[in-house]
């Protein structure tokens, strides 16, 4: 008799999405360690590439709800990480940028995550990261 879900589990999907739930798992302790949750992270990350960016905008960026947007730009905001002001374009809308604050934070949080990633991928030799990295960029249907 086979192992239980034998099938299943030699599937790519199913190694995919445990790789995936590996890497999350990492990546949110590290984040964690900084204070930080994943979508908090996300979002600050997105308003340092963009900002000063829409709030529409930025939601639309990371595909996150817009419900799901103003909690996590509340929670921000409260920790002075972000400020939302009249967007300069368009009274009518509020423009999130980062803060000085955010931004070393920010900097912190990217050298937790590569630290994680590097966890993750510690397995691999460095040739072997590359070929990797550049097949999930294939099969994810993004240019990486």
């Amino acid at each position: 008799m086979s192992a239980p879900l034998s099938a299943i589990r030699a599937l790519p999907s199913w190694l995919l999405g445990r790789a995936a739930a590996r890497g999350r798992t990492l990546v949110a302790e590290a984040l964690a360690a900084e204070g930080m949750k994943m979508w908090h992270h996300v979002a600050l990350s997105a308003v340092s590439d963009l900002g000063p960016v829409a709030q529409a905008e930025l939601g639309r960026g990371i595909r996150l709800d817009p419900k799901d947007l103003v909690g996590v730009l509340n929670d921000l905001q409260a920790a002075g990480l972000v400020v939302r002001e009249p967007d300069p374009r368009d009274r009518r809308k509020n423009a999130v940028s980062i803060t000085e604050e955010g931004a070393r934070l920010l900097k912190r949080c990217e050298k937790a995550g590569r630290e994680a990633n590097d966890v993750l991928m510690a397995p691999l030799s460095a040739a072997e990261r590359e070929q990797f990295m550049g097949l999930l960029i294939r099969i994810s249907g993004t240019d990486g």
